[in-house]
């Protein structure tokens, strides 16, 4: 076990936690994976997961310490504890436009995801100093939303530069809340010698993400309703006029983009993500397209949409990582397409899927 890497992955039941465990374990790294719930679509890849919530600061000490004998293990002897190698931090109250934009969930959406982000940061310096070690790398899934909504007007031009994040106008407490986390954890590299990486995700998609209940994004929602539509096609709800812009990236290329920045020695904030800007009606086209139906378009124009345009600027990531998105959004959308459509069809068919366990804790 000593000569593996040992990675913390916090939000490992959701959608870039999973794939992340996936990742790690594929390279070789021994992983723990932390969330409220289970990955709902597929087994953990991690080989400790372990269910709880980290509002909880008890609950998130125990989280960052590797025991001899486990999580939680206790002993009336000394027990061996060591620091993670790496701490991956998605876990967050988070959700698309419907969710974000209502202004209904904001004072939860900022107090349980500003909680867990100083719960671990607490977490880690209370560790360091006992240990008198300090070499935990922690990286924080910071968003787009947290530029400001004036640069953001021009659907044709969104200004979303890492240096134009200031001064700061979020246009949801979601985003204000993102902007305050990245400070935080800025601030407890400055204070306490945290080592810490700070990505800015725009738009993450792809198989294995929520595609129904409320939470999803544009990409899932849109696919999920296009594969609803008979062969012959017929009309979809879009939210909006449709002309609002944004980039998406598939969930190969953020996981790729996040562990080169964690290898490197760049800090950031920097951005992840496409800058293949579309139209959300250009969107609709694109799932239309792969699944091989006509589409029409039916707009409820007060429905919650956010900021008009979105795009990344990917200038800062290319320069210090090395670092570019490489597939279309037509490529991604067609692999999120087919896997909503088994998604559907299995629960037609009355197949049960794994958000059905009752695992508390898997190791493997």
């Amino acid at each position: 076990m000593a000569d593996n890497k040992k990675a913390l992955v916090l939000g490992a039941g959701g959608f870039i936690g999973s794939h992340m465990c996936k990742r790690l374990k594929s390279e070789g790294y021994w992983v723990r994976g932390i969330d409220i719930k289970y990955p709902e679509f597929s087994d953990s890849a991690a080989d400790e997961f372990v269910q709880g919530d980290l509002r909880d600061a008890n609950f998130v000490n125990e989280c960052v310490a590797f025991k001899e004998g486990g999580f939680g293990y206790e002993s009336p002897e000394p027990v061996w504890v060591e620091p993670f190698d790496e701490i991956y931090q998605f876990a967050a109250d988070m959700g698309g436009a419907g969710y974000i934009f209502t202004d209904e969930h904001s004072a939860d959406i900022m107090h349980n995801s500003a909680s867990i982000n100083l719960n671990v940061l607490d977490a880690q310096v209370k560790l360091n100093r006992n240990l008198g070690e300090n070499k935990t790398k922690i990286f924080y899934s910071s968003s787009a939303c947290m530029y400001p909504e004036h640069n953001q007007l021009d659907p044709d031009n969104p200004d979303c530069r890492e240096n134009s994040a200031y001064p700061a106008a979020p246009d949801s407490e979601y985003g204000w809340e993102k902007l305050f986390s990245e400070r935080l954890y800025l601030a407890y590299n400055r204070n306490h010698d945290i080592p810490v990486r700070v990505a800015r995700y725009h738009n993450i998609f792809g198989p294995e993400g929520t595609w129904q209940g409320g939470k999803e994004k544009a990409p899932a929602a849109i696919s999920r309703k296009v594969a609803l539509l008979p062969a012959v096609g017929g009309t979809i709800e879009v939210w909006g006029d449709g002309l609002q812009t944004r980039s998406f990236l598939y969930i190969d290329e953020c996981i790729e983009a996040t562990r080169r920045l964690m290898e490197s020695d760049f800090q950031g904030p920097v951005n992840i993500g496409s800058e293949e800007m579309v139209t959300i009606n250009q969107l609709v086209e694109t799932a239309a397209k792969v699944a091989g139906k006509v589409v029409r378009k039916s707009y409820t124009l007060n429905a919650p949409t956010g900021v008009r345009g979105r795009n990344s600027n990917n200038d800062l990531i290319r320069e210090k990582l090395g670092w570019d998105y490489f597939q279309t959004l037509e490529e991604g959308i067609r692999k999120t397409y087919d896997w909503i459509s088994e998604q559907i069809n299995s629960r037609q068919h009355g197949v049960v899927d794994l958000s059905s366990k009752e695992t508390v804790t898997c190791e493997r």
